[in-house]
This record gives C-alpha cells, sequence and structure tokens, in this order.
C-alpha cells in the first residue's frame, strides 16, 4: 500500500545448499515428491492461492520423520503440530492429505536449505578429512 514500508527477503539458488520450486497438491497421505539434491535441514512451505500461510520446518526441533512442529512465518502464533512428511537424504516427501500443504491440484511453492551440503555452490563434491 502506497506509504507503508515493505521487506524484500531476496535467495539465490546454490546447488546442493539451497533449493527453491513448487509440487502439486494430490490431497493423499501418499503425498508428492520433491527432490532437493540434498537432505533439508529447513524447509518452507505456501500454498500459492490467496490466503495461504507460510509454513516452516526444521530438522532441529524433529529429528525423526514424520516432522511435523512448525511455526508460521507471517504470524506470531506458537509453535504447534501437524504431520507435514519426512525429510529424505535428497528432498523431502508430503505426508498428509492436510489443505494447508497438500490439497489436491493446488500449487505450492517451498524453500529447501541443506543439512550438509553434498557437494560446493560449484558443483564439486565435499569430501571428508
Amino acid at each position: 500500500n502506497s506509504g507503508e514500508n515493505i521487506v524484500v527477503y531476496a535467495f539465490a539458488e546454490k546447488q546442493g545448499y539451497s533449493k527453491f520450486g513448487s509440487y502439486t497438491g494430490n490431497g493423499s497421505t501418499d503425498g508428492p515428491f520433491a527432490y532437493t539434491g540434498f537432505k533439508p535441514a529447513w524447509l518452507i512451505v505456501k500454498g500459492t492461492s490467496s490466503g495461504r500461510e507460510w509454513f516452516m520446518f526444521d530438522g532441529t526441533r524433529d529429528t525423526f520423520n514424520p516432522f511435523n512442529s512448525y511455526v508460521k512465518a507471517e504470524a506470531n502464533d506458537a509453535e504447534a503440530d501437524s504431520t507435514f512428511g519426512d525429510f529424505l537424504s535428497n528432498g523431502f516427501k508430503v505426508r498428509s492429505d492436510g489443505a494447508s500443504y497438500n490439497t489436491n491440484g493446488q500449487q505450492f511453492i517451498y524453500m529447501a536449505f541443506a543439512e550438509h551440503p553434498f557437494v560446493s555452490s560449484e558443483g564439486v563434491p565435499v569430501t571428508a578429512r
């Protein structure tokens, strides 16, 4: 709106570290799989329909699958629980038929950040010491 402050967060996708994409919901507890190329440590999901909320999940609150603890980016609500899905070695799998992140035929966008990057930002495999 005119005269209001606006905050913009801009992210650049980096191979092996961050991935931005979308998936189409199927309304099933056997929901879509999103390939990221790494195990996510932090995931943000939002439906593209008007009024959808930004759900943030991480591997620190939930250390096993399915992960379900979340906070909403745009709200001052307390942490809540609702089964979302599984963090996998190469992406995430939606395990919920919930309308907030798996409405049949609806588009959802996501931002994922790696727990342990497999490659450098140039695509070079990382090695152990």
